[in-house]
């Protein structure tokens, strides 16, 4: 699940938080108090992120409050609170929202000024990878760091890193790229892996180091300045799906013929809007989202992007993996200075590797913050109990010490750790083949350790008593999730399994689902009118588009362009026309281009097959049953306001 399924109210779409107020019951649901500072609280961070403005409205929001908390209550009504999932999911976003708590201002400035002068520059790097799993027992780790080493010697000795890379590399896309991973810059790779190619000379392989994939070896082949980002629009022919000549041939016609016609002058987005392939981008005079090297899937597409200098340049037509593409520059965005991109980058060192080194600041800093005691002669007791076969990984946690439950640890005279939680942790730290000896000195080192993780899991257990904040956005996510279960089961999976009610529904609102008028037509275009003119006398002798275009697009001028389909009266320039009917209609002109129409068949008004607006009426059911749904919810419980109270917020609001 990811957190965008919480934005399913308004009521989740923020974490800023205006003002509180002193608590008041506003209402009652069962005798469920819900207070006056959170409806305080989320109508004003939600003022300007509503579109309508009857939600300003306080009676009107207040109904729309209610309501949302009438669902919650119906969910724990039903124990969705219960469901495994939930717990777990609730856990997960509680981890995922106290990592912005769980920080170090000093380290984390460091990072981000570390990673904006990497920023600066992108490097191009090939690497040798020997696959070694995190959790690898001691003998396969040293197998791996021992070949890892013994590559490492052949690239000394003389042997040439590509050649090795095939040879020996476990890295699967180096059958494809021979270890070349192209250019990158910050945040691109893992935290050790960037730190070995940014520290690694050009022209030099650097030392073996590891990555939660295993261990590598890098070779810095080229050094340069980041070439920031750039936005472009592209006019795209896809690649046929199977090889086959003639398609292949009629794809790179199709482009050079728009290229030709963009070299006569006509207007790229227009092309874009009438033949690129990429339909995510046609509609938008195909412009794409800005990127920067190495973002791309097509190094190719990357660098003819990168090589236009001037805005509004224009490349040829060019072949990527994907298919034939012309490229227009719309701007560059060079790399910003460090004032402007701070935010940025502190939202990414969170996010990477980094962030351990973070926390690991913090648990010094909680050392001061919190009290804690230790029971000495518990450990020490603890001591005896581990043995020497930690090393091989084969030592267990005794079964017959009385000891194995005592207190060993407190924090902050409330938080109460036992032996036997140290102990477990003992065990599981069998696998990172830690090598200290002797096992006295192993135990104290994992205590140690230990209780960092303590210290940083009772910060992170009272988040909700140190940031209100934090807790407003749990309590928010803690509501949102199970609205969304309940949505999903009351609503969601009703709406697209019942399919009595759908086809009811379908039926009875069938003046919502009707197809305009539509013409199945031939639709020729060209900026000269001339040609458009014998494109329509051509048409009138009953020639096909074949001999049409054979005809006027000679001596390599592109001079007619022709789409085809069915298509509703408002379709592009088809509102030019009046009563259109059957044949060969008059020209019409708009945005510098000519049109003229051959309508081949005309379907009147009228209603659409289910099958043809099936999503639609599926959408428009799940708003017809949530909106009935609150009215039910009224009747299934106990609601009473306090109008008195309310109407204080409301002039405490309106003021």
């Amino acid at each position: 699940m990811k957190m965008n399924r919480l934005i399913i109210f308004v009521f989740l779409l923020s974490q800023s938080f205006l003002f509180a107020q002193s608590k008041e019951v506003l209402f009652t649901i069962d005798n469920h108090p819900y207070y006056t500072d959170e409806f305080v609280r989320v109508y004003n961070k939600n003022l300007d992120l509503v579109k309508d403005d009857s939600q300003k409205n306080l009676d009107n929001y207040l109904e729309l409050f209610l309501g949302y908390k009438l669902k919650v209550e119906k969910a724990n009504k039903i124990g969705l609170q219960n469901s495994v999932n939930y717990q777990n999911e609730l856990k997960s976003y509680r981890n995922q929202l106290s990592k912005n708590y769980v920080n170090d201002s000093k380290v984390t400035n460091e990072l981000v000024q570390e990673a904006y002068n990497r920023v600066q520059k992108e490097v191009r790097a090939s690497h040798i990878l020997v696959l070694v799993d995190e959790g690898a027992t001691p003998e396969d780790t040293l197998k791996a760091y021992n070949k890892i080493l013994d590559i490492k010697k052949r690239i000394d000795n003389g042997e040439d890193f590509v050649k090795v890379a095939q040879q020996f590399s476990e890295d699967p896309s180096v059958k494809e790229n021979n270890g070349d991973l192209g250019y990158f810059s910050a945040f691109r790779m893992v935290y050790p892996f960037e730190n070995a190619a940014f520290k690694t000379n050009v022209g030099q392989v650097s030392k073996p180091f590891r990555t939660r994939f295993g261990y590598h070896l890098v070779k810095v082949v080229d050094k340069r300045d980041n070439r920031g980002e750039v936005t472009v629009a592209h006019i795209m022919i896809l690649k046929p799906s199977a090889a086959d000549a003639q398609l292949e041939a009629k794809a790179k016609q199709t482009i050079d013929d728009i290229y030709q016609k963009i070299q006569q002058g006509e207007g790229f987005e227009s092309l874009a809007n009438q033949f690129s392939e990429d339909k995510s981008s046609a509609q938008k005079g195909g412009v794409l989202q800005r990127f920067g090297s190495g973002q791309l899937s097509s190094e190719e597409f990357e660098n003819v992007a990168f090589s236009l200098q001037n805005k509004n340049d224009i490349s040829k037509p060019f072949q990527s993996q994907f298919g034939w593409h012309i490229v227009k520059l719309i701007d560059k965005h060079p790399v910003q200075a460090l004032a402007d991109m701070k935010s940025e980058l502190e939202d990414k060192v969170r996010k990477d590797e980094r962030s351990l080194l973070i926390t690991n600041s913090l648990a010094k800093k909680l050392r001061t913050k919190y009290t804690y005691t230790k029971e000495q002669k518990l450990l020490n007791q603890i001591k005896t109990m581990v043995t020497d076969d930690f090393y091989s990984q084969t030592w267990e946690i005794p079964q017959n010490k009385k000891e194995i439950n005592d207190l060993l640890l407190t924090i902050n005279k409330t938080k109460k750790v036992y032996s036997i939680i140290f102990l477990k942790y003992i065990h599981t730290q069998q696998k990172s083949n830690i090598k200290t000896r002797p096992i006295s000195k192993l135990v104290d080192e994992l205590f140690e350790k230990f209780i960092d993780e303590q210290l940083i899991a009772y910060y992170n257990d009272n988040l909700e008593n140190e940031f209100p904040d934090f807790k407003y956005v749990m309590d928010e996510y803690r509501d949102g999730l199970l609205l969304f279960d309940l949505m999903d089961r009351e609503i969601w999976t009703r709406a697209k399994t019942d399919t009595t009610g759908i086809k009811v529904y379908y039926n009875a609102n069938l003046n919502k689902y009707q197809w305009k008028k539509r013409y199945g037509v031939d639709i020729f275009s060209s900026t000269d009118k001339a040609m458009i003119e014998k494109a329509q006398n051509f048409l009138k002798k009953g020639k096909s588009i074949e001999y049409i275009k054979e005809k006027l697009n000679k001596d390599g001028k592109i001079h007619i362009m022709v789409k085809s389909g069915l298509f509703e009266e408002d379709y592009d320039i088809l509102p030019q026309y009046q009563n259109l009917s059957k044949g060969v209609a008059t020209i019409v002109s708009k945005d510098k281009y000519y049109f003229v129409v051959n309508v081949l068949d005309v379907k009147e008004a009228g209603p659409k097959d289910f099958n043809d607006c099936k999503g639609k009426v599926i959408s428009d059911y799940q708003q017809y049953l949530e909106n009935n749904w609150v009215d039910e919810l009224k009747k299934e419980f106990d609601i009473k306001i306090n109008q008195d109270v309310f109407q204080t917020v409301k002039k405490q609001l309106q003021h």
